[in-house]
């Protein structure tokens, strides 16, 4: 089987796209993925679109064939890859199978979401509805789990408040440098510690906003990425893998198995270690996140999560840069397209092509999760070397 390169990433500006609908934020990253390398649209054989609740949102459907029209893209095959807040993960995921089984030549993946035209409580309830239906009757919500989760953990591990505070402080640092993150300004520990309870001990800075955009990537075989380009990625692990539905069945909430499980996959496929990795994109939609899927990839011991932040090793110039695009809690999430902009920011990174944010990194690794650990794609991602 040939290796399976990116040869192209974009992203959009994230935040609030007023005025502007999914396709036009779709069409937006797509077409500047294509230009990017000089791809002619019809060229490419599959569209992938990666994206939650167009439906929901918008009350927009049909959206992968409607794209491939404004984008010049026909006949290539279409289709919406929907797996909640992991939909970019999962994208990443087929397009990957596209081309590694040899049905596609060229593979376009772009993931987004229009939410921001909404108000707060109609799109927490949109999201609620990831939730199982006993969990979503008695009003559960993911802020809901990422408190309780959190203060499991502080108990459990001994953990300061200050630590998870920490991971806002050193993401938003991060944002700053990122020209498509919706928050670009530093933030302080008093900050964060100083915010508005949102769901105890968890406070305004710890969750992620309410975001428009999109992100893009360009897939081939790696003989075929040559004839476009000299700077390119290979996708070399990629695993998926899925949790309980109903969060109280697991035996322990600090623990995601899917994370675990999609890891090792990812791991054995590339034929790396945790060890190997130089640069990690986690889903930090709540601040805890970041602790638990360090933890649970096997970056640190189980509850020592924590202290990695406390003692630089996830910042930018520490050992293992975690977030280096601002995570989701700077750059934004517009769910269908996260998963999609973590692979954005690896394939810079390991490419050398991440300007400011830029850090030594040869083999890279993105965890996107849907839910609270309901469902995950890990995805490794590595220079040409």
């Amino acid at each position: 089987m040939e290796r399976v390169a990116v040869i192209s990433a974009s992203m959009t500006q994230f935040g609030n796209r007023e005025g502007q609908f999914i396709l036009d934020l779709l069409a937006e990253a797509g077409e500047a993925c294509l230009d990017d390398v000089g791809v002619a649209p019809d060229s490419v054989d599959h569209l992938y679109v990666s994206n939650m609740a167009s439906g929901e949102f918008e009350g927009q459907t049909g959206i992968p064939n409607a794209l491939a029209h404004d984008l010049s893209m026909l006949p290539a095959y279409t289709t919406r890859i929907d797996q909640t807040s992991s939909s970019g993960g999962a994208g990443v995921y087929a397009a990957w199978q596209s081309i590694a089984s040899g049905a596609s030549e060229m593979t376009l993946l772009v993931g987004g979401e229009k939410m921001t035209h909404r108000s707060t409580a109609d799109t927490t309830d949109i999201i609620a509805s990831i939730t199982h239906p006993v969990e979503y009757k008695h009003g559960i919500t993911l802020p809901t789990f990422a408190g309780l989760t959190a203060r499991r953990y502080l108990h459990e591990y001994d953990a300061p408040r200050e630590s998870l505070a920490r991971v806002a402080v050193k993401n938003h640092a991060n944002g700053v440098d990122n020209p498509h993150a919706q928050f670009r300004k530093e933030i302080t520990l008093e900050d964060a510690l100083e915010a508005p309870v949102i769901a105890d001990p968890l406070r305004l800075y710890d969750f992620c906003p309410i975001s428009d955009g999109s992100a893009a990537l360009l897939l081939c075989p790696e003989s075929v990425a040559r004839e476009y380009t000299d700077e390119y990625s290979v996708v070399t692990g990629v695993g998926g893998a899925t949790d309980t539905h109903v969060v109280h069945e697991r035996s322990d909430p600090t623990t995601m198995r899917g994370v675990v499980e999609s890891g090792n996959i990812a791991y054995e496929m590339a034929g790396r270690s945790p060890g190997d990795i130089d640069v990690a994109e986690l889903h930090d939609m709540f601040s805890i996140l970041e602790f638990l899927q360090s933890e649970d990839l096997g970056f640190f011991e189980k509850g020592e999560g924590w202290k990695a932040v406390e003692d630089g090793i996830t910042h930018r110039d520490g050992d293992l840069p975690i977030n280096t695009s601002g995570g989701l809690k700077s750059k934004g999430h517009p769910l269908g397209a996260s998963g999609v902009a973590q692979a954005y920011e690896i394939h810079k990174q390991v490419t050398n092509d991440a300007g400011p944010r830029q850090v030594d990194a040869d083999v890279g690794l993105t965890c996107n999760v849907g839910g609270f650990g309901n469902c995950v794609i890990t995805t490794i991602m590595e220079g040409q070397a």
